[in-house]
């Protein structure tokens, strides 16, 4: 859905084939009446009675956060704010644009040139404070998320077909006026799908992003390894950019980066330890000696402030499922941006305190929260840590044999507990997968693990150890065909093969779009071994997102001027804008944004989504070539995928006219051609008689007319037969 409600205090909206507001249609979300005819200020949260689901979590003070704690208390509990109290908003949507009805034409990507390396301004640290300075130390955080493959580097830019298209309604420019004294928030990925994360802030001539991450092929982009963003907006503006920030070091946040730096000219980038670090290797994998030319600025443990141009720049802590995650909070004169970048709120932590937000709400306003909505459709609280943990050290210390973990690669620091913990008893962990050992490896040279020389084992030694002393800690576990838990389950690893008494743990949670791979995964799984343990049946994953119970918390603590969910489908955009109507915020406050919208506000009055959009179109990566794969290419391979090919082969004399010998059918992937010769025999006087009725002894031969007619009169005729559309692929050889 493409349509907005007019936004900001003069609600000036753009009419036409965009949208320009909120983010909920009116005839579609239920409307709740407030007690009193009262609306509470834009920026406050009702407080409301505590439901009794809400009011029996609150009773188990002992697994609660303090956070979570107060949460419950405030009757912040999805459905504990009553709808009685809940404010209605005043005024209904705008209506759908015209041009929101249909999508723009698509366009091949052209191959894109990377630009000669300019040096922008570079950050000045030191000068102002931390916004979370003054916040208690939370101890090393959590390591979450996937490492999958990645390909060299090639740029590509093109959406695969209609359906697969980005840049949703609207008319689609790069050519914006000045931004002048106007804040811009531009999307350039992450708001209709899970990935492919960045964003770019702009004001006056000052241009900072904030990440720049991968998105994984769905199933109807055969021989796609990835996808990143697409920078054509920012082309031209290359000495425009003050900097690079990386809020963490997920692929899905850092991934793009070895791509779009290089076509950015390498920008400045900026990042805690961990994260950098991540980036070096990745942009050392593209290209040899490439790492060099990265211009690193480093966020410190106290959270130094910065400022990138007309941008003042404050860090600050939060919990996420790897080290060293950050916020930004981005100050400028039209006001002041919170990007949280992934997070949630821990339930029941082992280790350290929580983190509380509510000094953001002190920032100078207007404020504007941009909060990770994936966890907006999970009700309840997340797992337990404590529990998850405990869990662990049970499977461990009980398994008859074996015990392989799989895990995503950047979870250091559930490694680092399993570790420790198989160190206790006395057994011997082998990493397995290259993402695994190469972060465990960075990891340990930061300090961020320690581990006795003896509990590391090279997983070609775990045949000099009985199989109840090993631990195997791997990836894979999305099912990825060629990643170590595969190569395990399909008997292609020459050092682990399965056996009935090994036990096997999916520690990770479901990337959408993977679940169907990992569902086989799990069944092969269950055939081979007796002892399969995963999220349904123990809490043995603690995600890095918080539920919508924490995004309820989250915008009463920080009570924000506008919220703009980010880096989520669509729905769940939906969702958690929903969440922000429950808490009180007016509906012309909160913007649900497809790739592309260009957000702008004043900071006064003057706060809407622009009626152009920039292209945020797909740029796919396929192997070592970036931009030479278009959309004709994705299309040829999807119609292999479904119907195959079949080549035709004539030779034909340009004297006589006539075809020498016979003609050649070769069918791949439509039919098998020994078992229906008569298809085959009629299929071949088809394309005699398409011969003879285009040419002509007088008349020299037009052969792009042949290959045409026979590629036209081929394709219906098997069609006709078959109902299926194989490509047609008429050769015709002079003689």
């Amino acid at each position: 859905m493409n349509e907005f409600n007019n936004a900001g205090g003069s609600g000036n909206a753009s009419s036409g084939n965009t949208a320009t507001g909120g983010s909920l249609s009116g005839g579609n979300r239920r409307r709740f009446p407030r007690r009193g005819g009262r609306k509470p200020a834009p920026s406050q949260g009702v407080a409301a009675p505590v439901s009794n689901e809400a009011r029996n979590l609150s009773q188990k003070g002992d697994v609660l956060s303090s956070g979570l704690k107060d949460a419950l208390t405030l009757g912040s509990f999805e459905g504990a704010v009553a709808r009685s109290q809940a404010y209605k908003p005043e005024h209904a949507t705008s209506p759908r644009g015209e041009g929101a009805k249909t999508r723009p034409a698509q366009r091949q990507g052209r191959r894109q040139q990377s630009k000669p390396a300019n040096q922008p301004g570079a950050p000045v640290s030191g000068q102002k404070p931390a916004v979370g300075a003054s916040q208690p130390a939370t101890g090393k955080p959590v390591a979450k998320k996937s490492s999958r493959k990645q390909s060299g580097g090639r740029r590509q830019q093109f959406p695969v077909k209609i359906e697969l298209a980005t840049t949703r309604g609207g008319n689609i420019s790069n050519d914006l006026p000045p931004a002048g004294n106007h804040l811009r928030i531009i999307p350039l990925g992450g708001q209709e799908e899970v990935g492919r994360n960045m964003t770019v802030f702009e004001y006056g001539d000052d241009i900072v992003i904030v990440d720049m991450g991968v998105q994984w092929p769905e199933e109807d982009m055969p021989g796609v390894d990835y996808i990143v963003p697409n920078v054509n907006y920012l082309k031209g503006k290359e000495k425009r950019i003050r900097g690079v920030i990386f809020t963490h070091g997920h692929l899905d946040h850092i991934g793009g980066a070895p791509i779009l730096l290089k076509q950015l000219g390498y920008p400045p980038i900026i990042g805690r330890d961990f994260t950098l670090a991540l980036i070096k290797h990745k942009v050392e994998d593209q290209e040899q000696g490439a790492a060099s030319r990265l211009k690193i600025v480093r966020i410190g443990a106290k959270n130094e402030g910065m400022r990138l141009g007309s941008f003042e720049v404050r860090f600050f802590d939060v919990e996420h499922s790897i080290m060293d995650a950050i916020g930004i909070a981005l100050l400028t004169p039209a006001g002041s941006v919170i990007h949280m970048g992934d997070w949630t709120i821990s339930n029941d932590r082992i280790e350290g305190e929580d983190i509380s937000y509510k000094h953001l709400a002190n920032l100078p306003r207007p404020t504007i929260l941009m909060l990770e909505s994936l966890g907006a459709i999970k009700s309840g609280l997340p797992p337990s840590e404590r529990e998850v943990h405990e869990n662990f050290k049970s499977i461990l210390s009980g398994a008859p044999g074996r015990v392989i973990i799989g895990t995503f690669a950047s979870q250091i620091r559930r490694v680092a507990y399993l570790l420790e913990y198989a160190e206790r008893l006395g057994k011997r962990v082998a990493l397995m997968g290259y993402s695994m050992k190469m972060n465990v490896e960075t990891a340990k040279e930061l300090g961020y693990l320690k581990t006795k020389p003896e509990t590391l084992i090279s997983i070609n030694d775990i045949s000099k150890y009985p199989d109840n002393q090993i631990v195997v800690i791997c990836t894979g576990a999305q099912g990825e065909s060629n990643a170590a838990l595969a190569r395990i389950v399909t008997d292609n690893d020459k050092n682990v093969k399965l056996q009935k008494k090994d036990t096997i743990v999916f520690s990770s949670s479901i990337i959408p779009g993977n679940e169907r791979s990992i569902q086989r995964l799990k069944d092969n799984l269950y055939r081979k071994c007796d002892n399969v343990i995963h999220s349904d049946i123990m809490d043995v994953h603690i995600g890095g997102h918080s539920t919508a119970l924490g995004i309820e918390e989250m915008l009463r603590q920080v009570q924000p001027t506008y919220f703009l969910p980010v880096y989520a489908n669509h729905y769940m955009l939906k969702e958690a804008a929903k969440i922000a109507y429950r808490v009180g915020m007016p509906e012309k406050n909160v913007f649900v944004l497809d790739n592309g919208h260009v957000f702008e506000t004043d900071g006064k009055d003057a706060t809407k989504v622009l009626p152009k959009k920039v292209d945020s179109s797909y740029v796919f990566i396929d192997g070592l070539g970036v931009g030479d794969v278009g959309n004709v290419v994705l299309r040829d391979r999807q119609m292999l995928a479904a119907d195959g090919m079949v080549v035709i082969t004539v030779v034909l004399n340009s004297k006589s006219k006539e075809i020498i010998g016979s003609v050649q059918i070769t069918s791949r992937g439509f039919i098998h051609v020994k078992e229906n010769f008569d298809l085959v025999n009629e299929t071949k006087r088809k394309v005699q008689k398409v011969v003879k009725d285009n040419t002509s002894r007088e008349t020299s031969i037009d052969w792009d007319l042949i290959r045409n007619q026979i590629r036209d009169v081929v394709g219906q005729f098997l069609f006709t037969k078959t109902e299926r559309r194989p490509m047609v692929l008429p050769v015709i050889i002079e003689a």
